[in-house]
């Protein structure tokens, strides 16, 4: 229905709910379970230049209302995707959206121009939470300067829509957002996973393999739409809004909060239909309060 399109850069979706990267694979994986041209998008898990194995196990592990995990961003890598993965998947009637991630500046951008070229890719977006291996391993979203330089340089030969991911485990996350948006983002997302960790008290150790690992679930929500609400009312391009979306109220709290559209993740794992009930949520919302558009409630909190 016209009422749920949303417009992200250059892409208009038919409605905000889309899936986030890391939690919905490819898309197909799903497709026994909903009607995937019914959702907004799909960002697919994340892409680099070269394959990788990921980390050692065990890699994911449950905490209370969420899940760890250091899975290390384990793909065969951007030619295996072009030359495999896409030709299977460029036929659903919804965005496909690349979730792009690399170890230095180079990296992205080689990454970024080898999906120009993918008529039914209109979008990518950068996962800045990766290390930057030429600054010590820092990751480049921690850092207002070295965000600002990876998405310029990226900006430099993308011309499609650009949509920047940014880590939480920042001091000001708006400052982020200015700087990304500075550089030519068309769009931010927000948030990707808390830095935690879980121990086992038995044997002492802990039950991740890397030690820490990336928390996401219900429990991290509260501070995901602190910080959509805080990105929201710092930039002038649209907010993706995510972190702990299990239901359609979830989903309208955080456009309230600013976002133009969502991201559902880890409920994935719980319920495979979730974003498409949130689709039909968010549609029984708007006749309940008589609203003609998701429009009208982008950023209307009332506070």
């Amino acid at each position: 229905m016209d009422r749920l399109k949303v417009t992200i850069g250059d892409l208009e979706l038919k409605n905000p709910v889309t899936t986030a990267s890391g939690t919905f694979g490819y898309g197909s994986e799903y497709a026994d379970f909903i009607d995937l041209n019914r959702l907004g998008g799909i960002f697919v898990k994340g892409t680099t230049l070269e394959p990788r194995e990921g980390n050692d196990y065990p890699r994911m592990a449950e905490t209370a209302s969420g899940m760890l995990n250091a899975v290390g961003l384990q793909n065969k890598g951007v030619d295996y995707f072009v030359t495999h993965i896409y030709p299977t998947i460029k036929h659903y009637d919804t965005h496909i959206i690349v979730n792009v991630s690399g170890s230095t500046v180079e990296d992205y951008v080689a990454c970024a121009e080898k999906l120009i070229a993918l008529e039914k890719i209109p979008a990518i977006e950068l996962n800045i939470s990766c290390p930057n291996v030429k600054e010590g391993g820092m990751a480049f979203g921690t850092s207002a300067v070295s965000a600002a330089r990876v998405t310029k340089a990226v900006r430099k030969v993308y011309p499609k829509t650009l949509i920047v991911k940014l880590s939480p485990n920042v001091t000001d996350i708006s400052e982020i957002a200015k700087a990304v948006e500075a550089e030519g983002a068309d769009a931010v997302s927000l948030v990707n996973t808390f830095l935690g960790m879980a121990i086992d008290a038995e044997s002492r150790k802990p039950l991740l393999s890397t030690i820490t690992g990336g928390l996401s679930g219900p429990c991290i929500k509260p501070i995901a739409l602190r910080m959509v609400w805080q990105v929201y009312h710092a930039v002038n391009i649209p907010v993706i809004g995510m972190g702990g979306i299990s239901n359609w109220k979830d989903a309208i709290e955080f456009i309230l909060a600013g976002a133009t559209a969502v991201q559902i993740g880890t409920y994935n794992f719980i319920d495979p239909t979730v974003s498409v009930k949130v689709i039909e949520g968010i549609e029984n919302y708007l006749d309940r309060h008589n609203l003609r558009s998701i429009s009208e409630i982008i950023g209307k909190l009332e506070t």
